[in-house]
């Protein structure tokens, strides 16, 4: 994908507060802050319709995207999206900076991938994560983290350290060290199927 597909045209707030925001959402446009790398947070405002547009995308959440900013381009990433309760409308956003020399921390979602082996042999794939928080230089970020499940049984779980991160990236819950290698996906039987206790017992 090109990273073309991946930049905005933002300006500069000066009023803040919630009248403005409110003019603001009237105009069609989306209030936003600008922080990280040890530069001062600015307000900005995004049109709205690119806004609702990018975040159809997984990769709005997990790309660095380009902000152009009153004439400069700004690389940052999107940390929180906050949206109406129940309009389909994004009422504020929050972006850091990225520096290249600067290592960052994030969340990546995880695609599983060989799940209908598993459902077809009778068993349940059980997602206890779908993202995972991970620290790296802005160049080594992922889009997603693969996780394959297709050669896995009842019984089975994969763990965070099970995952086959890419060079150059790491597991922020793993830094924390003991008891954080949690779980991300387990192999239940189905309560229709049968055990193999009870198989044998019906073959009796």
């Amino acid at each position: 994908m090109s990273n073309e597909t991946y930049t905005y045209n933002a300006e500069l707030r000066v009023e803040t507060g919630t009248g403005a925001s409110r003019r603001l959402r009237r105009e069609d446009k989306v209030p936003a802050i600008l922080y990280g790398a040890d530069k001062e947070a600015v307000s900005l405002t995004l049109a709205h319709k690119d806004m609702i547009k990018a975040q159809e995308s997984e990769g709005f959440y997990t790309h660095i995207l380009t902000l152009n900013v009153g004439g400069e381009s700004v690389e940052a990433i999107l940390k929180d999206i906050q949206r109406h309760p129940f309009k389909p409308k994004i009422t504020h956003l929050d972006f850091q900076r990225v520096d290249a020399t600067h290592k960052l921390v994030t969340k990546v979602p995880l695609h599983f991938i060989g799940e209908e082996a598993v459902t077809k042999a009778g068993a349940t794939v059980v997602h206890q994560l779908t993202e995972v928080e991970i620290s790296c230089l802005p160049k080594a970020l992922p889009e997603f983290v693969e996780v394959n499940v297709s050669n896995l049984v009842v019984g089975d779980s994969v763990h965070i350290s099970d995952l086959e991160l890419p060079s150059g990236v790491q597991s922020v819950e793993l830094g924390k060290g003991e008891g954080h290698d949690l779980s991300v996906v387990t192999i239940k039987a189905n309560k229709a199927a049968p055990t193999e206790e009870e198989a044998s017992d019906a073959a009796e």
